[in-house]
């Protein structure tokens, strides 16, 4: 625990202070990665940068950050990726028409963000879609 910072003392003034006495006791001297670059500093950095690699440590897929409308909008666009992976037609028609619930609830819902630009998926046409791609 630090000392108070003095009246007089301009914080700036006092930060140094602080790390000058850290640096002097040997606070710094076994810390990981000493005396080795940063490894994000040939990185382009921008103001998201931070959350992009906080998401990609964590394995958090990035529409779990993104507005409804752009969630709803990249889930639709991968449903053939994810019809694919599914075993039966029944689980097939439930991620569909629970995509389609998600949908119909964000047209209702007053707008966060841009507008929901996404339509009901036809789950008819999925499900055959689905049905070509098992017996190809």
């Amino acid at each position: 625990m630090t000392d108070r910072r003095p009246p007089n003392v301009s914080i700036p003034d006092w930060v140094e202070h602080q790390i000058r006495e850290a640096e002097r006791r040997g606070d710094f001297d076994n810390l990981p990665g000493k005396g080795k670059p940063l490894a994000s500093l040939n990185e382009p950095h921008d103001d998201m940068s931070w959350v992009a690699a906080k998401l990609r440590r964590e394995n958090v897929p990035i529409s779990a950050i993104l507005p409804a409308a752009l969630a709803l909008a990249k889930e639709v666009e991968d449903l053939p990726l994810r019809l694919a992976r599914e075993k039966s037609e029944t689980s097939v028609r439930a991620m569909i028409e629970d995509l389609n619930n998600r949908i119909l609830q964000a047209h209702r819902r007053p707008q966060d963000g841009p507008p929901v630009r996404v339509s009901i998926q036809d789950v008819e046409n999925l499900v055959e879609a689905w049905r070509r791609q098992r017996a190809g």
